[in-house]
């Protein structure tokens, strides 16, 4: 859980970026009031979303962030006349903080008097900070532009140049037949059975979660508590239901807030996903998760947290009581499904679709299996026999953990090197270190290897006879596709592709295909062989790209259609790469926010946005080499439907030819 809420806290510190949108649980005005040539009052108000509430300047220290005005110049052209004055508040004491807190519902009003140092001054800018709850608190910022005079704000600092003006038209092409975006044709075939794939393996990794030391011994006490504490069996069994519930409940809130940050900005959580130093961030986390199951430490969340979760439900008992009862467990567990919660959300990252929803999916599929037991068991407490004591088993289960926190810390490490062009984990190194971490879990499930925590030696169980097994088997088949005697399709997309060898390619494009980075350069070869194009958005660290490079693009009936009859245009929108100066510049979109354009995946992830209204990755269009569409977009298909797909945009193309 620290994972989890270090990544919500990381991930909120970049919504100050933007502007406010349609969105915002708050929507922000400005009034100017004259008091005299030199004097004026600023009013700032704000309507605040049902639910929602915006905390004071003056709420108490030591709880929630204070809103907090930063009057630019202010000393320079103009001086503040008293202390920014405030509509009417609420205050209420929070359990949490041990304070009283005072916040605005519905209406934020803030009023501040300046005098000009000279009439002259006839604009001012004022930024303001706060913070803004509901089931979750966003820090935000918000950018008042007050012109004194009823004239335009005239922001000299971000008027777009003529050189970026002139790249903001060049990065919108006028496509032809574009309602064919808006059909919805070829869907994504993969999208709704892809969520059911992350839901189940949120509910394995529950499941997983229930083996470890931290949770299983806490099946027993905590249905005994309610069965046998509870006046009626009626009512122990409800209660039961009801901590089960919100067991379910609290992991399910986890994921609310990355709902907010899609309607911030479309590519913001692709943005972060495929960010070098975020993606190296995990590998470290990820070799601390790792460690901390080989038993070298463990991982806790402060004492005072569960302290204070158990003493609230404690003191306000009924529903709210067996609340607090559930958060106690996910506070007192974390150093067990601490690391399994941050695979969970590494591996969301990766998948395909919608990153906020794979996460919700995940998450409730998580807290199901972590609460299933607790409500069977209520149900027939009479099981509780059948559980296996606890155990060196359960060491077993958190060492076979670490191991598969070690690999998935290297496919981040190697997300980062991708993406920042590195060569460092070229797909041999990678596989060779993949090779070497499963040799060493068979080994340790065979009694070759002992950690420090490990009870006394004793019979191998066939259940871990089983596990080597099958790890062995897993090595051997690493082992046979480092050498190319297989094609580790069942991988696809975890090793690096297999352009990126350590034996240099002929070519860095996917499967050895002819392929241009450069929308323009492609376009430019289209229209000299006419062929039409495939234009396929992208990136280095997108699993499903090379699910479909490897699983689909090198199928016998759709390899020869794109090496013979399709010009192929790839383009990366995670590529780090940094634009020459001469090719950086600003971007205006239709809502006003200028967002500066300084390396080659911020280029194509906007022209992908701009153009065809999408942010995901993999994303294909065809189009005809005046750029007329051929055929609806897809995404992760199927065989069938992408040759289908592909043979009709062949066809369209030829009718055109052919008028």
């Amino acid at each position: 859980m620290r994972f989890s809420l270090f990544l919500l806290t990381l991930l909120w510190s970049h919504v100050s970026l933007f502007s406010q949108t349609d969105v915002s649980p708050a929507v922000w005005s400005h009034e100017v009031n004259k008091i005299s040539d030199t004097e004026y009052e600023l009013v700032f108000k704000g309507k605040i979303m049902d639910g929602w509430h915006v905390y004071s300047q003056y709420t108490a220290e030591g709880g929630s962030l204070p809103s907090e005005f930063t009057f630019e110049k202010a000393g320079e052209d103009y001086e503040l006349v008293g202390q920014t004055k405030e509509s009417e508040t609420i205050k209420e004491y929070s359990e949490i903080f041990e304070v009283e807190e005072t916040f605005f519902k519905k209406e934020a009003i803030f009023t501040q008097k300046i005098k000009l140092y000279s009439p002259e001054v006839r604009q001012i800018s004022v930024n303001l900070f706060y913070q803004i709850c509901k089931e979750v608190c966003i820090p935000m910022d918000f950018l008042f532009q007050i012109s004194l005079d009823g004239k335009a704000f005239v922001d000299e600092e971000k008027q777009l140049d003529e050189r970026s003006l002139l790249m903001n038209e060049s990065l919108q092409i006028d496509l032809k037949n574009k309602a064919l975006l808006n059909q919805g044709g070829l869907q994504d075939s993969k999208g709704k059975s892809n969520l059911w794939v992350i839901f189940s393996l949120g509910f394995l990794g529950g499941l997983i979660a229930l083996l470890t030391p931290c949770v299983f011994p806490m099946i027993p006490l905590t249905v005994s508590f309610f069965t046998k504490h509870a006046q009626k069996k009626s009512k122990g069994l409800a209660n039961a239901m009801l901590y089960g519930f919100f067991i379910v409940l609290i992991y399910f809130l986890l994921s609310i807030p990355f709902h907010l940050f899609e309607s911030v900005d479309s590519q913001i959580l692709n943005t972060i996903a495929t960010n070098v130093w975020l993606n190296v961030f995990f590998f470290v986390i990820f070799i601390v998760f790792a460690f901390s199951f080989f038993g070298y430490y463990e991982l806790t969340l402060p004492s005072s947290w569960a302290n204070k979760m158990d003493a609230a439900s404690s003191k306000v008992g009924g529903g709210l009581g067996i609340f607090f009862m559930a958060l106690t467990l996910a506070i007192v567990s974390f150093s067990c499904t601490g690391p399994i919660l941050g695979a969970l959300l590494g591996s969301t990252t990766l998948a395909a679709g919608d990153v906020a929803t794979n996460l919700t999916a995940g998450m409730t599929g998580f807290g199901l299996a972590l609460a299933l037991p607790f409500a069977l068991f209520a149900l027939f407490p009479t099981w509780l026999n059948s559980l296996p004591k606890s155990g060196g088993w359960m060491t077993t289960v958190k060492v076979v953990l670490g191991f598969l926190e070690l690999a998935l810390a290297f496919k981040f490490l190697s997300n980062a090197d991708l993406v920042g062009h590195w060569g460092l984990l070229k797909r041999e190194i990678f596989l060779g270190i993949w090779i070497f971490l499963f040799l060493l879990m068979t080994l340790y499930l065979f009694g070759f290897i002992r950690f420090s925590h490990d009870g006394p030696k004793g019979r191998i169980s066939s259940v871990r006879k089983v596990l080597g097994l099958l790890s062995a088997g897993f090595t051997l088949y690493l082992v046979l596709g480092l050498f190319n005697v297989t094609s580790l399709k069942l991988l696809s997309g975890f090793p690096p592709p297999d352009f990126y060898s350590v034996q240099q390619k002929d070519s860095d494009c996917p499967l050895g295909l002819d392929c241009f980075k450069d929308f323009e350069a492609g376009v430019a070869y289209a229209k000299e062989v006419n062929k039409p194009i495939l234009l396929d958005f992208t990136g280095w660290a997108c699993v499903n790209c090379r699910k479909m490079e490897e699983n689909v693009w090198s199928h016998p009936d759709i390899y020869p259609l794109l090496k013979n009859e399709y010009v192929l245009i790839s383009l990366y929108v995670d590529d780090r790469k940094e634009l020459p100066k001469e090719e950086q510049f600003d971007f205006q979109f239709e809502s006003g926010r200028i967002k500066a354009i300084e390396t080659v995946g911020q280029k194509w992830g906007t022209f992908q946005t701009i153009n065809f209204n999408a942010a995901s990755q993999p994303y294909y269009v065809l189009l005809s080499p005046n750029l007329e569409l051929l055929n609806d977009a897809v995404q992760y298909v199927d065989v069938e439907t992408y040759e289908r797909w592909l043979k009709s945009g062949l066809e369209k193309h030829q009718l055109s030819m052919n008028r």
